[in-house]
């Protein structure tokens, strides 16, 4: 895999950069659309993408940040040092959740609907995101014997020439089914806040299986369990808890 892409004088084009403004624009153009076909006030749209995209960019340096505290107590310029790089996905998700409600609670929107209404596209832009990855060689998986592996010759991050489990392949496989999935509960829904909480289930769930496959170790744990995996146990409830909500509001 090659991160570096091509070059137009000084301006050099990355994958993962490249694969998360892919990711960005088809989750605008997507909810767009479904907004639009649902009746939907569809010009909040290009104003949620960008607040939970800053959101989540804020809040995904942040959680990484705390990841490495140990790092950042003995060199403090290692923030500064990872500006650029660095961030994690579950930050991501809450902040781009909570500068999502934020919007609507400024413009006096239904949270649970737009939620709805973006959680598909969400999933839809992590699978590029992942392809980024790929390209990048970050978010690796562990050694294996296996024929179904990758190996990196000039990755900045994943050892190179060792065969590893192709985690980024597989998530962005996963990220792809979960848009489709979560079209389909769209299209059944019976009340708001259910694919929002489906989008909390299934990503936790499949985060969690995957973690055990991961080689990135230096991303840090708590016990047992990866960081990842230890968030994932509380959006994983904290999505079940939405659908009981979901559905003794429709019963009522």
């Amino acid at each position: 895999m090659k991160n570096e892409l091509f070059s137009i004088g000084p301006f050099t084009v990355y994958g993962y950069g490249l694969m998360i403004a892919i990711g960005v624009m088809a989750a605008w153009i997507t909810a767009e659309y479904r907004a639009k076909k649902l009746k939907m006030k569809d010009e909040h749209v290009f104003f949620l993408v960008i607040w939970c995209l800053l959101g989540g960019l804020v809040f995904s340096k942040l959680l990484f940040w705390i990841t490495e505290w140990k790092e950042i107590a003995w060199n403090p310029a290692f923030m500064f040092e990872t500006m650029a790089d660095g961030f994690v996905v579950y930050g991501g998700i809450v902040g781009g959740v909570l500068a999502g409600w934020m919007y609507c609670r400024i413009k006096k929107l239904n949270f649970l609907e737009y939620f709805d209404l973006m959680a598909p596209s969400v999933a839809l832009a992590q699978g590029f995101g992942r392809i980024g990855c790929l390209l990048a060689g970050c978010c690796y998986g562990k050694e294996t014997d296996s024929i179904f592996s990758i190996t990196f010759h000039h990755s900045d991050y994943a050892p190179n020439d060792v065969a590893l489990v192709p985690t980024q392949v597989y998530s962005s496989i996963l990220d792809f089914l979960h848009f489709g999935l979560l079209l389909l509960v769209a299209g059944k829904k019976t009340a708001d806040g259910q694919v929002g909480a489906c989008y909390l289930i299934f990503y936790s769930a499949g985060r969690f299986i995957l973690e055990f496959f991961r080689g990135d170790l230096v991303r840090g744990s708590v016990g047992m369990l990866s960081t990842s995996q230890f968030i994932s146990i509380f959006t994983f409830l904290g999505g079940v808890a939405l659908l009981l909500k979901c559905r003794k509001r429709r019963g009522a």
